[in-house]
């Protein structure tokens, strides 16, 4: 209540064109390409890339003046635009308002920059391409609906961009919707989505009954009406819902498959937009969680377990951008882990260093694909760094961010933050629990070094293993594609000092920024002495460093030893490349009864029973009337006038009545 009282809600009459200017772009393209879909090539590509990228570095551009803004004033200060009524009733009221206090203002400048570099890589990735149009257009609707996502100041609007990041990671996971697999990952996308959704939906229905508002103010103002078992049930619905969009167990196996879609929709997917949603609702929803330790407690468990499943899974992954995308659900588990012991900060401020070197990887990836002419298996590589030297140093950069080998490097102090708070954070449901959350993060640091270093070695060093023919065709990206890929890869790795501990001499200033929104939810941490924290962090900058050395040495220097060594893995390293047969285990158990009971329903219940049935009882019901009509027609003049009079006598009653 202390922290509601100092709100100060602030007008600011231009928040509404931050997400206008995307969705401007993208019904602007969409009807260009929708207007010479007869005549392709009618509007030039350059003027499509132009509007998509002018409105998504336009948006930008107004989220930085709003950064500004949003500095000068005072703290606990929220930027506000009611842009009218959305739904109202007497029972029930929706408006359409945005708001930016420090969280979702962190989230809309990071989601704006990382967006605007993927849309200029994208002009060069998919040029010549036939839906280039179509590609835009999908882009810059993604982009809107993830700032309607995080600007919304009620869990209705939230839900809507929610619903508008799915529906467009559907578009262009299945963009290329004429090859049968690609179209086939995107159904698979939303449809987990869908079953993810249905527990944000229901969350959302529980909150509304006992609160009667959907407000976030008005909620944590009225946060006391939650019992402890209500605010439980509540926040296990929104995290089924997070498990979906942020691809945590047991809904994370559509994120792997989405690779189907252009490079470019991975790297937007996985850094700025749709996986990012999950942990920010959580982040969101803070003074809920804390009045839910249960749920608190399986939001920090199943991030810790799936970031290790998804860490042990890369190391047997051979095609380059699947690794990458079992690397991006690891370190979204790290992100949970943080935000389900209370760490809110700190898992903000992973998901923003996260965002940064990941985009670099997955650009590089695409660079590295284009390049090769599509081919996306590593064993096919090898050598490209003197091939492709642009590419390769960005790819090493953000390698040594997401590795966090040294200090400098964007992904250690965001990650090193969590491990510290959920070693440091008590849990009195469970009094080992923080040990084993801390050794588990610990341990999937060291495959995260490994399985990282496992691709370097495989793509850039050693000799090159593809075919004559493709070496002969590598080339480096054009300078659309590279620049952008460099700026990511540079900024990826001083981007974790805007959170650098107190520890080492830093002020950790994103801690500071968003402290006045987590102030009274985020879990002190105690129990261990803060001159222990240096000590973890070296810890866990050694482990890093035993990853990365292992696998240079497994892979890079003594090569042979690498299928020795996967076959230590119990069920050898089969199991790893088959994803411990998750996929295989779900079509046998859910898939394939689904369908079974679906075809029943559709087959015996609707067409036999229903429309069968119902074409027999018309016909029956015709064929009964059009005897009794026949038995009228009696060949009698005066019996056809006796039916005109009494025809006409009905007609006058009814009209004088």
């Amino acid at each position: 209540m202390e922290h509601l009282q100092a709100l100060s809600r602030v007008p600011y009459g231009w928040l509404w064109l931050i997400p206008a200017l995307p969705l401007f772009g993208a019904v602007l393209n969409g009807l260009l390409t929708l207007g010479t879909a007869h005549k392709p090539g009618r509007v030039p590509e350059w003027l499509t890339a132009f509007i998509a990228c002018a409105a998504a570095f336009g948006s930008f551009l107004l989220a930085w003046t709003a950064f500004i803004q949003f500095r000068s004033l005072p703290e606990s200060s929220v930027l506000t635009q009611d842009l009218g009524p959305w739904m109202d009733s007497p029972v029930f009221t929706a408006r359409f308002t945005l708001q930016l206090d420090a969280l979702s203002m962190v989230m809309v400048v990071f989601v704006t920059f990382v967006s605007s570099l993927i849309h200029l890589y994208s002009a060069g990735y998919m040029k010549g391409d036939p839906g280039f149009g179509r590609f835009f257009a999908y882009m810059n609707l993604f982009l809107f609906s993830m700032l309607a996502l995080v600007m919304a100041d009620n869990l209705l609007l939230l839900f809507l961009g929610w619903e508008g990041v799915g529906f467009c990671s559907y578009l262009l996971i299945a963009f290329w919707f004429g090859d049968e697999a690609k179209a086939a990952a995107g159904k698979k996308a939303i449809i987990v989505n869908r079953i993810g959704d249905a527990g944000f939906l229901a969350g959302l229905l529980l909150v509304y009954s006992m609160s009667g508002t959907l407000n976030f103010e008005a909620l944590q103002e009225h946060k006391q009406l939650f019992t402890e078992a209500a605010a439980t049930i509540a926040c296990l619905c929104f995290f089924f819902g997070a498990a979906g969009k942020s691809a945590q167990i047991p809904l994370y196996v559509w994120l792997p498959d989405a690779m189907a879609g252009p490079t470019p929709v991975s790297a937007l997917i996985h850094a700025a937009t749709m996986v990012t949603a999950g942990v920010y609702l959580v982040a969101r929803l803070h003074f809920l969680y804390v009045l839910a330790p249960w749920a608190s407690l399986v939001v920090a468990v199943l991030g810790a377990l799936t970031a290790l499943l998804a860490a042990s899974i890369a190391l047997a992954q051979n095609d380059i951008k699947k690794v990458l995308a079992y690397s991006t659900i690891s370190q979204l588990g790290y992100m949970f882990l943080g935000v389900g012991v209370g760490a809110y900060g700190a898992g903000i401020f992973h998901l923003i260093t996260h965002g940064f070197f990941k985009a670099a990887l997955f650009l590089g990836a695409g660079s590295v694909i284009h390049a090769m002419g599509g081919e996306q298996d590593m064993r096919k590589m090898g050598g490209l760094l003197k091939h492709l030297p642009l590419t390769s140093v960005a790819f090493l950069l953000s390698w040594l961010a997401l590795t966090g080998v040294i200090p400098f490097c964007g992904g250690f102090f965001s990650k090193d933050e969590i491990l510290w708070r959920a070693l440091a954070t008590p849990n009195s449901l469970f009094s080992p629990l923080p040990e084993i959350l801390y050794f588990i993060g610990l341990f999937t640091a060291f495959l995260t070094g490994f399985y990282m270093t496992r691709m370097v070695t495989q793509v850039f060093f050693g000799e090159f293993k593809g075919t004559q023919e493709a070496l002969h065709r590598i080339h480096e990206s054009p300078k659309v594609m590279t620049w952008p890929l460099l700026l990511l890869a540079v900024m990826s790795l001083p981007i974790g000092w805007i959170g650098t501990p107190k520890a080492i001499g830093g002020g950790n200033s994103l801690g500071q920024f968003l402290d006045p929104l987590f102030r009274l939810s985020a879990l002190e941490p105690n129990g261990l002495s803060p001159r222990l924290e240096p000590v973890l962090m070296f810890l866990s900058l050694l482990v890093a460093f035993l990853g990365v050395v292992s696998a240079w040495y497994v892979y890079g220097w003594k090569h042979v030893l690498s299928p020795k060594l996967l076959k230590l893995i119990p069920g050898g390293p089969k199991t790893l490349e088959q994803k411990y047969y998750v996929d295989e285990i779900y079509e046998t158990t859910v898939v394939r009864w689904v369908k079974w009971f679906a075809g029943m329903v559709s087959n015996y219940v609707i067409e036999n029973l229903l429309v069968n049935r119902l074409l027999d009882a018309a016909v029956n019901a015709g064929a009964v009337v059009g005897r009794a009509i026949q038995k009228t027609q009696v060949g009698l003049v005066r019996a056809y006038l006796a039916y005109v009079a009494l025809g006409a006598a009905l007609l006058i009653y009814l009209v004088l009545r």
